[in-house]
């Protein structure tokens, strides 16, 4: 066990960890050669979280020459799994000499509650309610004025009956407009600033200063009113050859089904859902945002229905085929990382810095885009084909061939199985 590691020095825990290791001059030196050069800077990526003693590095790819609304983007992504963004790139190829992609920000809204216990009458609390909503927006104006120049801020106080729940409960559910930053400390701050202010009323509205009792003030990751629709559309015909031996109609109606089966499926539609994600996270990594909170708020929308379910919906009506995805995208462009981090700052220079919104689009586009090429693939050649060609790198490498074996690997296997064992055979021979 060891004491104090917070207050260690990053060398100091470097070489705690690595005496862990049984080559411990090794480990420290592997945890050291992922370091930035650049001092300065690496003492800033430090600083983005505790106790940290390295590095760790993922591929920033790009997916070139992606329309959206008519205009072409080329988007960066960060992911380390094999065949996403090749996947995306070909979605962004086919779908560029047929209107591209469509874009369209529903909502902008997000939420945040101050969850609390009110022991009495609750007829007390409602008739004051307006009383109280006006105080909690007064005396958060100090942290709302900025927000407010920018065209954002507060836009409504619901007090929210939850005790057919859990006895007693009570909510104040409050809506943001967080404008092009993700928001989470400013709702966070506002959110704790009604703690107080409600917690004097309690004590102003009863004798006993134990009636009401804030549990927590927090903001929610769950964003359906923070909204983007993409879609795609072209005639039928317009799919021929998608598949080898299928016509558009037949590769339309297998894809229709294929999107039903995640409907309904929630094995299914829990890996439709993931290669949807493959494609937002990679952008949202990319450029510095909460992978983890929109990935969160995505399956909360999956399962809004009371099932699990894909989040795309197809329709092959009247000689056309639109493929669209809905989904809630809490994302910013502003504030955290996205100025911090020289790549997150890079990324979104490369989009052309776009606002809040536009960023949404790109992302939930990327999602479809990862989305399509993924079906077109289930249901005509296999998804390994693709994947595990992407894949004979990392095999490669992890057997240890030279740069000699591997050209001759690639050329062996262009137009054979890629599997572990036929790799392993083939370098044997070798």
């Amino acid at each position: 066990m060891v004491i104090g590691f917070s207050k260690l020095t990053r060398e100091q825990k470097r070489d705690f960890v690595a005496s862990l290791f049984e080559d411990h001059k090794s480990a420290a030196a592997q945890l050291d050669c992922f370091l930035h050069s650049d001092k300065s800077l690496q003492k800033r990526f430090e600083e983005f979280s505790e106790n940290t003693i390295s590095n760790y590095f993922l591929p920033y790819g790009i997916v070139p020459n992606i329309v959206i609304n008519d205009e072409i983007f080329h988007l960066p992504m960060v992911i380390e799994e094999s065949s996403v963004v090749a996947a995306a790139s070909n979605s962004a190829k086919f779908w560029a000499s047929r209107g591209g992609f469509h874009a369209q920000v529903l909502g902008m809204t997000k939420l945040g509650h101050v969850h609390f216990l009110w022991n009495e009458d609750p007829a007390i609390l409602f008739n004051a309610f307006d009383d109280i909503k006006n105080k909690l927006f007064f005396e958060a104006k100090y942290l709302t004025s900025n927000m407010e120049k920018r065209g954002g801020g507060i836009m409504d106080i619901e007090l929210v009956d939850m005790t057919h729940e859990i006895a007693d409960y009570y909510q104040l559910k409050v809506s943001f407009d967080t404008c092009d930053s993700m928001g989470a400390n400013f709702i966070n701050s506002c959110l704790e600033s009604f703690a107080n202010t409600l917690d004097g009323f309690g004590k102003a509205l009863s004798s006993d200063k134990n009636s009401l009792q804030v549990i927590m003030s927090i903001l929610s990751n769950y964003t359906p009113e923070c909204k983007v629709k993409v879609w795609v559309e072209c005639l039928i015909e317009e799919l021929d050859g998608l598949g080898e031996g299928m016509s558009g109609l037949e590769f339309a109606r297998k894809f229709e089904l294929a999107v039903k089966i995640a409907q309904i499926d929630p094995y299914r539609a829990t890996t439709h859902n993931k290669g949807i994600y493959n494609g937002i996270d990679a952008i949202v990594i990319a450029t510095g945002n909460d992978f983890r909170a929109i990935e969160a708020s995505g399956h909360a929308w999956a399962a809004h229905t009371g099932r699990y379910s894909g989040l795309t919906k197809v329709d092959i009506s009247n000689g056309r085929f639109c493929y669209t995805l809905e989904v809630p995208l809490s994302i910013g462009t502003v504030g955290g990382l996205t100025s911090l981090h020289p790549l997150a700052r890079f990324s979104l220079e490369l989009l052309g810095e776009p606002s809040a919104e536009k960023l949404m689009k790109i992302a939930a586009v990327a999602g479809l885009a990862n989305n399509f090429g993924a079906i077109r693939s289930l249901i005509t050649k296999g998804i390994q084909s693709g994947h595990m060609k992407m894949h004979l790198h990392n095999m490669l490498n992890f057997m240890g061939a030279t740069d000699a074996e591997k050209i001759r690997a690639e050329e062996w296997f262009k137009d054979k199985v890629v599997s572990y064992k036929a790799v392993k055979d083939y370098l044997q021979k070798l």
